[in-house]
């Protein structure tokens, strides 16, 4: 069967990984603070504190500890959906203000647009909150692209690696597993991804010299760029 939809991770595979671990983080580690201790009453922020204090068992968890936690979280790089989320709210601010674009690859940027030319559903799956995706993909080095996607997911569908966030993402996207191609650059990603019945393209970017060679042992086809995916091989 052809594919008719693509599910693409971001960091490392569209996105390069160094923004996300040079620019992002950074800056909402260093706004955190600040930004919670002026926006802790609003309510779309006291709804993921709340959950901050419920993750850590504590409900009357003082603001400070609350920061603490996030800030511990983001320097071990925790997929924890409360910080996503206030991180999304903090780059907001980055983007909206030009401290800051969301950096895309090139060649992710001209597929991606090809195949929605083509009619492709073009979709997202990002341990990054819907939010953020949103915003990185609408104030990129390319331009707006959020016109060519569909549908976005984050860790409230499920972990990246259980076969279960795949399946359901399927059944939201109302195309059957064997008809999705989803690209990403982690193979624990990949496998759960094929367990589901999707198709998989591993993007080994910067591979494929003598320093650093694609991958051997991997069932996954493997790509340095967007532009070597042929969808034909998936059919």
């Amino acid at each position: 069967m052809s594919i008719t939809a693509i599910l693409t991770d971001i960091e490392g595979t569209t996105t390069d990984i160094q923004f996300v671990h040079k620019v992002l983080f950074p800056y909402a580690r260093e706004h955190l603070s600040s930004f919670i201790r002026q926006h802790s009453s609003e309510p779309h922020v006291a709804a993921e504190l709340a959950t901050v204090r419920a993750i850590i068992d504590e409900a009357e968890a003082s603001l400070d500890l609350v920061i603490q936690t996030l800030l511990s979280w983001i320097d071990t790089d925790q997929k924890v959906t409360p910080l996503k989320t206030l991180q999304g709210f903090i780059w907001t601010v980055g983007y909206q203000t030009g401290d800051f674009q969301g950096h895309i690859y090139p060649d992710a940027a001209e597929a991606l647009r090809t195949w929605h030319q083509a009619g492709l559903s073009l979709n997202v799956f990002s341990s990054g909150s819907i939010h953020a995706q949103k915003l990185l993909f609408g104030h990129s080095t390319a331009g707006d692209l959020t016109p060519l996607f569909s549908h976005y997911f984050d860790t409230t569908t499920g972990a990246k690696q259980s076969a279960s966030s795949y399946e359901t993402i399927a059944q939201q996207l109302g195309v059957p597993p064997q008809n999705v191609l989803f690209l990403s650059d982690v193979v624990a990603e990949l496998d759960a991804a094929k367990t589901a019945g999707m198709h998989s393209g591993l993007l080994a970017r910067n591979s494929g010299s003598l320093n650093t060679p694609l991958p051997a042992a991997t069932s996954h086809k493997c790509f340095s760029n967007f532009q070597e995916i042929d969808l034909q091989v998936f059919s």
